[in-house]
């Protein structure tokens, strides 16, 4: 990979998911490197952090020119800023426009939307969106466990308690709002909706309250919430049913999520509609700002005491037997790191081909798990026949 012409950049490379994409890039043997970020002569930590050798850029996203001159001349943009419903197809545009590829941790579907037909996309130019861990490995895993999902049943636990980036919290926020089929909410997904007999069903399941679920500690909340992604790997599969559960280690990050749904429209929203990439929100200016910092205090709350982990759990139920993977990181934002220099590696090779894709459907599962794995971010990869059941109100039997 060292001899494809032209450096790979990363953008947002200050940031925690950025910084570990950078170092996993290098591992990888991707030697010249462009790094850029908003604050690239604010943050002197961060910016240690970064090779020597990597060539340094500030570059501001909200800035065209800025944003232009530092894709201009690269193999590969790989974007580790966001939020991503702010940024939606604004750096894809932009790396495309200068011949690059491009491979987003999150931009999926407002931006797949977004570019979707795109002219950039016809030269031979390549853009793997849902890059990262959610979106991205966790649409990967099940396609492991079974190589036909038709029919199937996926349960699925995924939560966990470590700090927030600000761009994650960004992105948690803005779904919030997601009891209806327009704005953000048809974009991330629906709170208690289930994907059932082949469609998406609302308000199917209820919310678990001091419920056990093998793996996380102590007693925890159960949250229904199928994403948009996760519709489209049941569209796209087959699946029968599709129930996916969000769960809630502590109580601070639960209850500031409940209080600021139905407050967060209008205080950030993009503008899907428009397709030029630009948002309603100025950074910084807007009242997106404040609820960020609320969603990360709650979390830093929650984590008093305890060690960090993210942990997702996945049962196939069909006919012929179950599958469970369960998947365990101290670190989600390295597993996103991991995963995007896996969909990076797999670009540069040739592996991917041209046009637009989801990272699920074109990176080979078995090679992305063995990649991140390698890489040092899922120290826990574990997979056997039993499930890892619905979770059981207390007092059931």
């Amino acid at each position: 990979m060292t001899d494809v012409a032209g450096p790979v950049a990363v953008l947002g490379a200050t940031g925690v998911v950025g910084r570990a994409a950078v170092r996993m890039l290098t591992r990888l043997g991707i030697g010249e490197l462009r790094v850029g970020a908003r604050h690239m002569d604010m943050d002197r930590g961060a910016v240690d952090a970064l090779p020597p050798t990597a060539r340094r850029y500030r570059v501001d996203a909200d800035d065209p020119d800025s944003l232009a001159k530092f894709c201009a001349g690269t193999r590969l943009v790989l974007n580790c800023a966001g939020p991503s419903y702010l940024l939606l197809d604004r750096v894809a545009r932009a790396a495309l426009s200068a011949g690059s590829d491009y491979v987003d941790v999150s931009g999926d579907g407002p931006t797949h939307h977004l570019l979707e037909g795109s002219p950039l996309l016809t030269a031979g130019r390549t853009a793997v969106l849902s890059a990262g861990m959610l979106p991205g490995l966790a649409n990967v895993v099940p396609r492991l466990l079974a190589d036909d999902l038709t029919g199937a049943r996926l349960i699925v636990y995924a939560g966990g308690i470590e700090p927030f980036a600000a761009a994650s919290a960004g992105d948690l926020a803005l779904s919030l709002d997601s009891s209806d089929s327009s704005g953000a909410g048809h974009w991330y997904g629906e709170t208690l909706a289930a994907w059932s007999g082949g469609r998406r069903r609302r308000r199917a399941l209820p919310v678990g309250e001091n419920v056990e679920i093998a793996g996380f500690p102590g007693r925890v909340t159960t949250m229904p919430f199928l994403t948009a992604d996760a519709e489209r790997l049941a569209r796209t599969t087959g699946l029968d049913d599709l129930h996916w559960y969000n769960v809630f280690v502590g109580s601070a990050l639960r209850l500031t999520l409940t209080r600021l749904r139905g407050h967060v429209r209008g205080s950030g929203e993009s503008d899907f509609s428009r397709g030029s990439g630009n948002s309603d929100f100025s950074r910084g200016s807007g009242t997106l700002g404040p609820i960020v910092e609320r969603i990360r205090a709650a979390a830093e709350l929650d984590l008093v005491g305890l060690d960090p982990f993210y942990l997702m759990a996945f049962t196939v139920v069909r006919p012929d037997g179950t599958d469970t993977a369960v998947l365990r990181t101290p670190s989600s934002f390295e597993l996103t790191a991991a995963t995007a220099a896996c969909a990076v590696a797999a670009v540069l090779s040739g592996a991917v081909p041209p046009g637009l894709h989801y990272a699920d459907d074109v990176l080979e599962p078995r090679r992305l798990i063995d990649g991140v794995i390698e890489l040092g971010a899922l120290p826990v990869w574990q997979t056997h026949r039993n499930a890892h059941d619905e979770p059981m109100l207390e007092g059931s039997l």
